[in-house]
């Protein structure tokens, strides 16, 4: 059902090399682009992208907003999680198991934007 999803970035350049790494983790990598929006995709379907905002006013994170990002293994998630900590995101949540059937980890990425990288079953 998702078709793509935008982050903000006031750091295009900096959004972009941090995404290159972790999405690249999860499988994903440089679809498309222009000027001022990054596509990610891992040829499965919806995408992500960063961009500056076209209303070329300062990018912020949404209150209640988060990307969920699924990834193939729980070890993928602890990757993923660490690789985001050691490129700038800050901690929302290391990994664990939050439900039976659901293990993630949550982070702002460099803009401030909340992430969760999750297994599901």
């Amino acid at each position: 059902m998702l078709g793509y999803t935008t982050i903000g970035s006031n750091d295009f350049e900096k959004a972009k090399a941090f995404y290159d790494v972790l999405l690249a983790d999860l499988g994903g990598k440089r679809v498309f682009n222009n000027e001022r929006i990054q596509f990610y995709g891992n040829g499965q379907g919806g995408m992500l992208a960063v961009c500056k905002p076209y209303d070329e006013q300062a990018a912020k994170p949404g209150n209640g907003m988060m990307i969920a990002l699924s990834a193939a293994s729980k070890e993928v998630v602890d990757k993923a999680y660490a690789s985001a900590l050691a490129n700038g995101a800050k901690d929302e949540g290391a990994p664990g198991q939050r439900l039976p059937t659901f293990y993630g980890a949550y982070f702002r990425d460099p803009d401030g934007n909340k992430v969760c990288v999750f297994k599901m079953g």
